[in-house]
């Protein structure tokens, strides 16, 4: 085993050599790359990714990226291709062949069968000169001078030209579609990212109480409103209309400042022009007055009108922070 600094200087070699990989892909950023994007923009058929080994793997995250921006894609590996999956590509579709060498006998083999077909075949590939490179009708050139390997053997910087093209393509044909944050939340509804693009607040103030005490109503009653709807403060307001709002904070301020609770009223602890929020907004949108404020509630308003409170704990149980 190396000592620290061995390993360190390994470690910094591995991403001085796949940094260096992926600037010299700039030089295949060329027409071609741009007629790959065109044919597969104007396609009215899917994407089929074929791959084998590691590229299989990288295949696979080309199709995930593809799928998530709106290019509708499958991954085929090319193992499995030559044993019957083959009858997933409709006449419509493009393949793309990932290879670092272009020449293994399972992309021979599957190459030769696509020939026979007329679907448009794209390689991305790490010899220009190999079967694959040749046989193909389109070539992104993703040639490494060397993996990261230090027995240049297992594909490390390579693959990472493989995804890195990938997601090239990706956001090429993103662009091109016009694709949006609303659009990307389509496709995923689920976990933080998607209730960061679609969740509103009107899904999350409903579940809370709706605190409020009149202007002239007194600390009792200030404290128990708080403490009954559990969410940290009440607004306060006047002949309807919001004009205040009382905090767990205030109501610590005025106990360090008085040591007697008769005759003071909501009117006299509250904090003026209380920050809101429409109903129609994105939580994201409301954690982000949250933060640059420094608080944690915001009173809703549905119609200009108070509906309720959303509070940081909301969104927390949400995951998006």
């Amino acid at each position: 085993m190396g000592n620290k600094e061995d390993i360190k200087r390994i470690g910094i070699e591995t991403i001085e050599k796949e940094y260096s990989a992926i600037i010299n892909l700039k030089k295949s950023v060329n027409d071609d790359f741009v007629r790959c994007v065109e044919l597969i923009y104007n396609s009215s058929g899917r994407v089929i990714v074929a791959g084998i080994g590691k590229s299989a793997n990288i295949a696979t995250k080309i199709v995930s990226t593809l799928n998530s921006t709106g290019t509708p894609a499958i991954f085929m590996h090319a193992a499995d291709a030559i044993h019957g999956d083959l009858g997933i590509i409709k006449e419509d579709d493009i393949l793309i062949c990932v290879s670092k060498s272009g020449e293994t006998s399972e992309i021979k083999v599957l190459v030769s069968l696509l020939k026979t077909r007329k679907n448009s075949l794209i390689a991305i590939v790490g010899n220009i000169n190999s079967y694959l490179a040749k046989q193909a009708d389109y070539v992104i050139d993703v040639t490494v001078e060397k993996e990261a390997c230090p027995n240049n053997l297992a594909p490390t910087a390579s693959t990472t030209a493989q995804m890195v093209m990938g997601d090239a393509l990706a956001m090429a044909l993103l662009k091109c579609r016009g694709f949006t944050a609303e659009d990307f939340a389509k496709y995923h509804p689920g976990g933080s990212l998607g209730k960061k693009l679609y969740l509103k607040v009107s899904g999350l103030y409903i579940r809370n109480e709706v605190p409020e005490v009149d202007i002239n109503d007194d600390i009792r009653s200030v404290i128990v409103e708080i403490s009954s709807k559990r969410l940290g403060a009440t607004i306060v307001s006047d002949k309807g209309k919001i004009v205040g709002i009382v905090t767990d904070g205030d109501l610590r301020r005025m106990l360090e400042k008085n040591t007697s609770l008769d005759f003071i009223t909501a009117k006299d602890v509250m904090s003026l022009n209380p920050k809101t929020i429409d109903s129609e907004c994105l939580v994201v949108n409301a954690l982000d007055v949250m933060r640059n404020n420094n608080i944690t509630q915001l009173a809703v308003l549905k119609n200009d009108k108070y509906v309720g409170v959303i509070h940081l704990h909301d969104i927390l149980k949400e995951g998006i922070l």
